[in-house]
């Protein structure tokens, strides 16, 4: 598929440390503990999505799921909406198998692929979603991305992207300890939520939400609106 012209080229983030993580079959085995530890409000995120989603769709919409793997979004997003169907999108073949797992009698209604957004099919789709993923992408990477999506998408469709957005220079330092400090105050074992910060803080791009709120607009979407924040994460609503 031919990009834009004003478009980088993929990139290949095979060697992304974050990426090979999701490849590991320890950390997939014990991946359901993890989001629900590091993300406040992980299960109201995903319901007001479906909510937010719904507003704007048909009733059978084909929905497309970037960062599909471990099937949480896929999980809830099927069991509100049963005439909806997905595709879901996602580097790790293991947590796509964990995401068949999750998913269940559902998985009729969903058709997983290995890969990154250019092997999506070309839609058009009804909506599409991406949570806890655009934040493993630099800027390039995130735009591109972001302007693949929207471009499968119909007129119109609603997309949702949430991910880790704060505030950068100064206050970062801030940030990140209360990025890790709430985990650890769910149970999570210290010495390995450090290691995660300086993970975080020293190999993942991120970005303040006004500049997140900006790729999304270069990327094609407009109304782009803000309705999740939880510590370090954000989530929002834009329109194709």
């Amino acid at each position: 598929m031919k990009h834009d012209d004003h478009l980088p080229d993929a990139v290949d983030t095979s060697d992304n440390p974050f990426v090979k993580h999701f490849s590991d079959p320890e950390a997939v085995a014990h991946y359901a503990e993890g989001p629900r530890r590091v993300v406040p409000g992980l299960e109201a995120l995903h319901r007001m999505t479906a909510i937010l989603l719904a507003e704007r769709v048909p009733a059978d919409a084909r929905v497309l799921v970037l960062g599909a793997g471990g099937g949480m979004e896929l999980q809830v997003l099927a069991e509100a909406h049963p005439g909806w169907t997905f595709v879901g999108v996602d580097p790790a073949a293991a947590m796509l198998r964990l995401a068949e797992r999750a998913v269940g009698p559902d998985m009729m209604r969903v058709a997983l692929i290995e890969g990154y957004i250019d092997d999506a099919p070309p839609g058009p789709f009804d909506a599409a979603v991406c949570l806890l993923t655009l934040h493993f992408l630099d800027a390039a990477e995130r735009e591109r991305t972001v302007s693949e999506i929207h471009r499968r998408l119909r007129p119109g469709a609603p997309f949702v992207a949430a991910h880790l957005s704060f505030p950068q220079g100064d206050g970062r330092e801030l940030w990140l300890d209360r990025h890790v400090a709430y985990p650890v105050a769910m149970g999570a074992d210290p010495a390995q939520m450090r290691g995660a910060r300086d993970a975080i803080a020293t190999r993942l791009a991120t970005f303040s939400p006004d500049q997140d709120e900006a790729i999304l607009r270069a990327g094609g979407f407009a109304e782009v609106s803000l309705f999740f924040a939880a510590f370090a994460w954000r989530g929002w609503i834009a329109q194709a």
